[in-house]
């Protein structure tokens, strides 16, 4: 998710059990809101690990060992410790009290990436799978404006039941998720079934700010069939495009074998789970064909673009895309209105 969300997420869980220390202390539930808040953007600090010489480093360890259940009490105790001098001191709590506010919070963090569509290694060093349960956007105003409303007036009135009733909103919020998500699957397996498709693999994931309408990937026979559901009280179908699954030795002859861009195209494909395909617009640039701002479309957001007459060990350029936003939103709106687009 984020950061913003992770954030007030991250300061609904710690603000809920705070009232136990609250008693003639009037900001205490907003301390333990502040606190949770820096704990449950913490673990996104991984995006740090990066390098001028290598650009897809950086996606090699964002959410990896940070965002493993085992690495909470160390990522809450290093915030708790930068934290405890400048605000648990000034506010008279104890050291263990900022390590529980701050641990709470980062627990929090990995837990909300995991329900959306890019993997999070939960169990690293144990297995480096990545999980994603694709139930919620990256961004989504209606799971995180009334959260942000509850931690606010919880702060505001050292309330620890309205951060309750914030993180029960939440919860609310991702288990409709999971059900947009399960009616979801079966429309995109039912219109396979339509076209005679039996799929080698199918997901579902929401598209950008919305539970209401989704986007449907699924391989058929080395391509991938692209559509967008609208998963409303009554569902509706708006039918996308294919494009042929990226094959290295057809569509990029010229890749050396054992050059530094062949090792990049590998690792682009591992974090895309094999949903790779050759941009439409220009044959030279990798892209995941499950991310697109428009669901029913196949337009890059990030891409791997190589270049044909690159050294042996020159790296591809790893490239995110934001063109024609506002049209593209156009698009989006029509189909969460339920209108043609």
């Amino acid at each position: 998710m984020d950061p913003f969300t992770q954030g007030v997420l991250g300061a609904s869980l710690p603000q809920t059990i705070s009232a136990k220390w609250s008693k003639g202390h009037k900001c205490r539930v907003a301390l333990a809101g502040l606190l949770g808040m820096i704990g449950g953007m913490a673990a996104d600090l991984d995006v740090l690990i990066s390098s001028e010489t290598d650009p897809l480093l950086f996606l090699t360890y964002h959410r990896h060992f940070t965002h493993s259940f085992i690495f909470i009490p160390f990522g809450g105790f290093i915030v708790a410790a930068l934290m405890h001098g400048i605000l648990g001191r000034r506010w008279q709590i104890k050291f263990w009290q900022t390590v529980l506010f701050c641990s709470l919070g980062y627990a929090t963090h990995a837990l909300l990436d995991s329900a959306t569509s890019y993997g999070t290694m939960l169990f690293w060093p144990f297995v480096e799978t990545r999980y994603s349960f694709s139930i919620i956007s990256i961004i989504d105003p209606l799971f995180t404006v009334p959260l942000t409303l509850f931690v606010v007036f919880s702060s505001i009135r050292n309330n620890a039941g309205l951060a309750r009733i914030g993180l029960i909103w939440a919860l609310i919020y991702l288990s409709a998720g999971w059900c947009q998500h399960q009616r979801a699957r079966d429309i995109a397996v039912d219109l396979a079934a339509s076209r005679g498709h039996t799929t080698d693999r199918l997901q579902v994931k929401p598209s950008f700010g919305n539970i209401l309408v989704w986007k449907s990937v699924y391989e058929v026979e080395g391509k991938f069939f692209i559509d967008a559901l609208r998963v409303g009280i009554k569902p509706r179908i708006y039918e996308g495009t294919f494009i042929p699954k990226l094959n290295i030795s057809q569509d990029l002859p010229w890749l050396g074998r054992h050059s530094q861009q062949a090792r990049d195209v590998t690792r682009f494909n591992f974090f895309s789970d094999g949903f790779t395909v050759l941009d439409p617009t220009n044959s030279n640039r990798i892209i995941d064909v499950r991310y697109s701002f428009v669901p029913n479309e196949v337009s890059a957001l990030f891409s791997l673009e190589l270049a044909p007459d690159a050294g042996p060990t020159t790296h591809a350029r790893y490239q995110t895309h934001r063109e024609k936003a506002r049209e593209k939103f156009s698009r989006l709106w029509r189909m969460l209105i339920n209108q043609t687009p």
